[in-house]
């Protein structure tokens, strides 16, 4: 049952047009939200690549063009509320198989490999959005299934952080120890650090990074040695020519491969998930109730058309951002003008070659210790969806378990395993590469034993279909704005 439309004391409503400057700012505060975790996939997946600082430079701007286009085309085509779209954790496990799987060839082959599955997802995500098959699917998608998929986006990366941070155990650990602080001690004290605890956090560790390394405590061997010879050498503007870096199909033309395309279909579905609970909180913190069926689906396959932009233009797969919603309903502005704004600044700041090239530099010591605070956090997130079922069952006990245990295992088992079918050879790669997504392996057992299983709806957790996810939902409190107006 959806809930009423409730007055909500907003500073600014959705059609509202703040004064030019309180735009500005407000766009720039939305960027600087989503900023961290935005760059944080592209230093995540740009080195696992082997990306020179030049590509990953590109990378940087192609993923912050993309997040400013499908950020538009959300707001203007999709739900019509004020959401930041960005690039989503929920790739990660099927972009690291596809990477593990033609290391071989090259960045450049990865990424177009990586295109291709993007491409071929999103033209999903548009049908099951705007035919409205998504909406009823997702009774068929419960908590006991979405909670282990991602989890596991965070254990399945469990023996890259630590490694990672060890180049340099020193900033490694700075960069855990402040943000954990800030997130911890800091951020429950100051809405300032609230807003921005990783990216503070980052910023701590690469200052001190820099000044050791401009005065020579580091040596430039040093995996934390922080240099800015490619900053100087980055040109201002980005290149606007097609492929060769330039901003449409920087990595060349995508490649389509069956197995690479399933795998990403499982961060396809934790992304539909994730967006589906934002849409609900950010329709209640601006006084509309619950969005109808029409309006999820539209925001879904608006979400895909951003998905299938991002493909061609070289960056990772979008999805609503969280955070952003939180911030919207923190500080009761809801104007859609304020997030056009923060798309044209997304856009712009990828149009900045040097942008880029910056946030390149930052050492593999600090990547790494981003590993060990986000990834353990977003495991715990996934942990936090089985609340909604109950978890006293002996039935969702083995279930999770099982398919928590198993997308461990089974890519484990794949790491010198190849399935060869030689009447069907696309077939055994596909097996191979869903075989090596750990996301994608607890998707399928999920999907099949919650679904074959018997159980009540409030054991799998059907009852709270309507109800928004994670601690953003605590913040949506109008009852007693609603009494005082």
């Amino acid at each position: 049952m959806s809930s009423p439309v409730r007055p909500v004391d907003l500073n600014y409503g959705l059609d509202d047009v703040p004064r030019p400057l309180a735009s500005l700012g407000l766009g720039v505060q939305h960027v600087l939200t989503m900023f961290g975790a935005t760059v944080a996939v592209p230093l995540i997946l740009g080195p696992a690549m082997d990306m020179p600082p030049d590509d990953l430079a590109i990378l940087v701007s192609s993923v912050m063009i993309c997040s400013g286009i499908a950020t538009f085309i959300q707001v203007r085509f999709g739900t019509r509320l004020p959401i930041i779209q960005g690039v989503s954790f929920a790739f990660l496990g099927p972009f690291f198989a596809i990477i593990a799987a033609t290391a071989a060839q090259g960045g450049d082959v990865t990424m177009q490999y990586i295109a291709g599955a993007i491409i071929a997802g999103a033209v999903l995500e548009i049908v099951l959005g705007y035919t409205g098959l998504f909406g009823k699917l997702r009774r068929y998608i419960t908590p006991v299934v979405i909670g282990p998929v991602i989890a596991l986006i965070g254990l399945a990366l469990f023996e890259s952080g630590a490694p990672m941070a060890g180049g340099n155990w020193w900033f490694g650990a700075l960069t855990i120890v402040a943000a954990l602080g800030f997130v911890l001690i800091v951020a429950p004290r100051s809405r300032f650090f609230s807003l921005f605890p990783i990216l503070l956090a980052v910023l701590v560790a690469y200052v001190v990074a820099w000044f050791c390394s401009a005065v020579g405590i580091l040596s430039e061997d040093n995996p934390a040695y922080i240099s800015f010879d490619a900053v100087g050498d980055a040109p201002w503007i980005r290149n606007l020519v097609i492929e060769d870096g330039g901003i449409f199909l920087p990595w060349g033309w995508p490649q389509f491969t069956a197995g690479f395309i399933l795998a990403t279909l499982a961060g396809y579905l934790a992304s539909m998930i994730e967006s589906y609970g934002d849409y609900h909180v950010i329709s209640r913190s601006v006084g509309r109730g619950d969005p109808s069926e029409k309006q999820i689906s539209r925001g879904i396959g608006a979400e895909g058309a951003g998905c299938l932009v991002t493909g061609f233009f070289g960056g990772f797969a979008s999805t609503s951002y969280t955070e952003n919603v939180g911030l919207v309903a923190m500080t009761k502005v809801a104007s859609r003008r304020v997030v056009y704004i923060a798309a044209g600044l997304l856009i712009l700041l990828g149009l900045i070659a040097k942008v880029g090239a910056v946030v390149a530099t930052i050492p593999g010591p600090i990547v790494g210790g981003l590993y060990c605070t986000l990834f353990g956090l977003i495991a715990s997130i996934g942990i936090s969806n089985l609340m909604r079922a109950d978890m006293h069952s002996q039935r969702n006990l083995l279930i999770v378990g099982f398919i928590l245990f198993m997308g461990l295992s089974v890519p484990a088992y794949f790491e010198n395993v190849t399935i060869e079918i030689s009447w069907a050879e696309w077939l055994g790669d596909a097996i191979t590469t869903v075989g090596s997504t750990g996301m994608a392996v607890a998707a399928i057992l999920g999907l099949i034993l919650d679904n074959l299983v018997p159980g009540t709806p409030e054991e799998r957790g059907l009852t709270h279909l309507d109800e928004t996810r994670g601690p953003v939902g605590e913040v949506e409190v109008h009852d007693g704005d609603d009494e005082q107006s």
